[in-house]
């Protein structure tokens, strides 16, 4: 292994010397606490130091990085309390996550760390936002994620390379080259001769390097960073290395050749790196063995403070409170007065005064600057409010959904417009195990709301119409949002982009343009989790939302002989239990009714409750009225037949007949 100090000083290279050495020393007394049972899970990097911690002092102490789970030389160059670490991967509530995350799983502000999710490819959209943040405060800054050679199979890998591009933004791609995804070798992960042939193909510059040699990390890291922030724009760094232990330890390393064993033990970062400094007499055998009784003993001493029972008594309310971050309570409401406006002008007009009041609010979606998006509704905005913060965005839903967490971390708010919500699929593992988890895990807050054109009643088919809220309500973090007309649809959605969590808001395409109501010209908010009386009743009570809203207002106009009590609920996660119980002791008798498939739909959550919690009041069991459990066809009556509305009636006389 060739080394190059370049001009290093003598004290340069003792610290960096110094920065290596520690994890190593750490996690060879993690090793050993592992097999005490005191930690239950160690994924070693062990044989990869150089690169985690060359990169690391490569960049700004406040420019954020993105590590992996055996990147433990991003923590420690960071300089993050070692009693503090070792509590984190003990499990212990003092730790950096309360005990509620693995070992490299978490994140810190105060260090610029956004820990990983298992799923390995979402953190690369994540620095992409965070670039961006960077690029629209016009900070001299970039942001640096790793990937393995694994992760580049995945989708978010293509997607956060192809959007950092076309963007312009300044994120540093760090792939560590170990050989090895678990046990799949790379010749069975992918066919080019280099992983960084793929940055050509983005359009971006590209580098592969001795991963092993620290010297050759750090400079090649710094000078790239400066590359970044000079041209703004993205590059892709290939750091050949390899895995010296078990993907994590239980799972051994018998798949390895022995001979590739022994052929990179001989290039170990660490080892390597001490004999070069005693070479060049920049250390002698006293100061290496000195720091070494240095090391041991601050690891000794951070792990006592460390030590002791892990004592958890767990705090329900607690746990409940962390998964959302605190939002700001709603003004009064504004009486339902003011020019007539169609559902799709309201929501124009939420858009618009929120994007007046929060300079910091980024608007992205496909199609949605001068084309104004698929249904019109951004139309104008982009002259108004420029390309850098009404922004088209590619075909990579997953990447700019974490590109919006990005925003976050660096205090930006976002809308994103998800053309149909149909194609939340493609985006669906970073909204429900990122945006969705972040604020409970290490109590970032994820300040993001999700547009979602929904529904059928348009002859578009399968893949253009499904009602999908119900994904969405059985996962804590999220809330889902639903208005049925102009008045909430404004009001809810500028509620929403104040709210500091992430937020599905669902509006219906059917409405867009066939509801109108008058609408306060004012800037107003409705309380997310509340719903509304839409009409009172004595007979029966349908509680509804969105287009079912109007299904039952037709209905109860259409026959005024029963008198129907109707809730709109408006929010579907929280729900307003309050409202519900209040609806069901009114009548006695409730019809759930909503345009979603029935089996799992929130209809069921809600009759569930309703017999858990009210079954006092009622004189009939509770009823669901959904669409057929099918997907829904693109024929005109065949659509129709799918829908819920065309078994209301049937339902409704079912239920007084009880």
């Amino acid at each position: 292994m060739h080394f190059e100090r370049k001009n290093s000083s003598n004290e340069e290279l003792i610290r960096l010397y110094k920065s290596i050495l520690l994890p190593r020393m750490i996690e060879e007394k993690m090793l050993v606490l592992l097999r005490q049972g005191r930690i239950s899970k160690w994924f070693s990097g062990i044989g990869q130091e150089a690169i985690a911690v060359g990169a690391t002092l490569a960049m700004e102490a406040d420019e954020w990085v993105l590590p992996l789970h055996r990147n433990l030389g991003v923590f420690t160059s960071r300089g993050m309390p070692l009693s503090k670490l070792f509590l984190q991967w003990q499990g212990s509530p003092d730790g950096y996550s309360k005990g509620r995350e693995r070992s490299f799983h978490f994140g810190s502000r105060e260090y610029a760390i956004c820990g990983m999710i298992s799923h390995l490819g979402p953190q690369l959209g994540v620095a992409d936002g965070i670039a961006l943040a960077y690029k629209l405060q016009k900070k001299n800054r970039a942001a640096m994620v790793f990937s393995g050679d694994g992760g580049t199979s995945e989708g978010d890998f293509h997607e956060a390379l192809n959007v950092a591009s076309v963007w312009d933004l300044p994120v540093v791609f760090v792939i560590e080259n170990n050989g090895y995804g678990l046990s799949t070798p790379v010749s069975e992960q992918y066919r080019c001769e280099s992983l960084v042939y793929k940055a050509e193909g983005y359009g971006m510059e590209g580098v592969r390097i001795d991963g092993n040699n620290i010297l050759t990390v750090y400079d090649t890291l710094k000078g790239i960073r400066e590359y970044c922030i000079k041209y703004q724009r993205p590059y892709l760094v290939e750091c050949m290395t390899f895995r010296m232990r078990g993907h994590e330890e239980a799972s051994g390393i018998k798949y390895v050749p022995q001979e590739l064993l022994e052929d990179w033990g001989k290039k170990d970062p660490v080892g390597n790196f001490e004999n070069f400094l005693r070479e060049q007499g920049v250390l002698d055998e006293h100061q290496v063995e000195q720091i070494r009784d240095e090391f041991r003993q601050t690891i000794e001493s951070e792990l006592r403070l460390a030590s002791g029972p892990i004592v958890i008594h767990p705090d329900t309310d607690e746990e409940l409170a962390d998964t959302y971050a605190p939002a700001p309570a709603s003004g009064d409401e504004p009486s339902i007065a003011g020019p007539e406006k169609r559902l799709i002008d309201a929501i124009s007009e939420g858009l618009d005064q929120s994007m007046q009041r929060h300079e910091n609010l980024v608007l992205m979606g496909q199609d949605i600057a001068e084309y104004g998006g698929a249904f019109k509704i951004t139309e104008g905005l982009v002259n108004k409010y420029g390309r850098s913060r009404v922004r088209n965005t590619p075909l990579c839903e997953s990447a700019i959904v974490g590109c919006a967490l990005g925003l976050s971390l660096e205090g930006f708010k976002s809308m994103m417009e998800m053309q149909f919500a149909d194609f939340v699929t493609a985006g669906f593992n970073q909204i429900v195990n990122n945006l969705a988890k972040i604020h409970y895990r290490w109590g970032q807050p994820a300040d993001v709301v999700i547009r979602m054109p929904t529904g059928a009643g348009v002859g578009a088919g399968p893949f253009h119409s499904q009602s999908n809220e119900a994904w969405f309500t059985h996962v804590p973090g999220l809330k889902v949002v639903y208005p049925s007309n102009p008045y909430d649809a404004k009001g809810l959605l500028i509620a929403a982009i104040n709210d500091p969590n992430p937020i599905l808001y669902f509006e219906h395409k059917a409405l867009y343009r066939s509801v109108s109501g008058p609408v306060p010209e004012e800037y107003y908010t409705l309380e997310i989790g509340k719903g509304r009386i839409v009409q009172d009743g004595d007979d029966l009570t349908i509680i509804t939302y969105g287009a079912g809203v109007h299904w039952a207002l037709d209905y109860a106009n259409a026959h005024p002989e029963v008198s129907i009590y109707i809730l709109d609920l408006r929010t579907l996660l929280p729900l307003d239990y309050t409202a519900i119980r209040n609806s069901v002791a009114a009548t006695g008798k409730v019809l759930v009714l909503h345009e979603d498939t029935l089996t799992g739909g929130v209809g069921a959550e809600i009759a569930a409750w309703i017999g858990e919690h009210c079954f006092q009041f009622l004189d009939s069991p509770v009823v669901r009225c959904a669409s057929l459990d099918t997907p829904i066809p693109f024929n005109g009556i065949l659509e129709k037949n799918f829908l819920a509305s065309a078994r209301l009636d049937e339902y409704v006389q079912k239920l007084l007949d009880y």
